[in-house]
């Protein structure tokens, strides 16, 4: 059995030096501070002086090893003891081998695949804890508020295209209505015509619009294709007008 630590870093890898010092005010509020998160890198220690991270390069494995405590590309804040593995030293560097294999460089991603979702897999194959919460909180945090954005993208395309496809039912729908009842009106208007008896409503030009462009009705007065006085209701001779 041996144990496992974590060794955690600020990161002040950049060159701006104002820029640096923010992370460290930012990592002294939100962690220090308040217990949430911060800005960290972290590598694992397990058999020997040096300790295991992951980083971005262009070609071969993104997986690295330095002396521990003692990376010079940000600046050290802790250690934290995760436990013991009971893991020989030749399957630690078997599970190390595997590793840099599947964790290539160039497949480096700030919120999804950094650091410490490399730190977080090599303790899961080790059999002891993984890392606290607060370590890659904002990581995760970001890649969930990414998520987040990409299906309320899709899902308001989705609204869209479910819209476009109701609206062209509804047209269909309308014109099939407006088609019907012009057959109907020319065939009983025919009929009434030749019959003697009254006329039956006629089809406004407003509604022949919508169906035909999809216009509202026109409040001017010439709403009415053949005018006011060319309608007639279809009502009883009984009933006085």
């Amino acid at each position: 059995m041996t144990e496992v630590m974590l060794h955690i870093y600020d990161v002040t890898n950049s060159d701006s030096e104002k820029t640096n010092n923010t992370i460290v005010q930012i990592n002294k509020i939100f962690k220090d501070g308040i217990g949430l998160g911060g800005i960290f890198h972290s590598a694992v220690q397990v058999y020997g002086e040096d300790e295991w991270s992951f980083g971005f390069c262009e070609q071969g494995s993104g997986v690295f090893n330095c002396p521990s405590g003692k990376n010079p590309m940000y600046t050290y804040r802790e250690c934290i003891v995760l436990g013991k593995t009971g893991l020989s030293i030749l399957k630690v560097n078997q599970i190390l081998r595997e590793l840099s294999r599947e964790w290539p460089g160039d497949c480096y991603d700030l919120l999804s695949k950094n650091c410490n979702h490399f730190c977080d897999e090599f303790c899961e194959r080790l059999g002891v804890q993984q890392l606290p919460g607060w370590v890659n909180r904002f990581a995760n945090a970001g890649d969930t508020a990414v998520e987040i954005a990409e299906n309320t993208a899709f899902r308001l395309r989705q609204a869209k295209t479910e819209i476009v496809s109701a609206s062209k039912v509804a047209y269909q729908f309308l014109a099939g209505i407006a088609s019907n009842t012009t057959t109907t009106a020319d065939s009983s208007g025919s009929s009434s015509k030749g019959n003697g008896g009254p006329l039956i409503f006629q089809q406004p030009a407003w509604f022949k619009n919508l169906v035909a462009a999809g216009a509202k009705p026109s409040s001017s007065g010439n709403a009415l294709e053949n005018g006011d006085d060319d309608i007639v209701h279809n009502l009883s001779p009984d009933i006085p007008r």
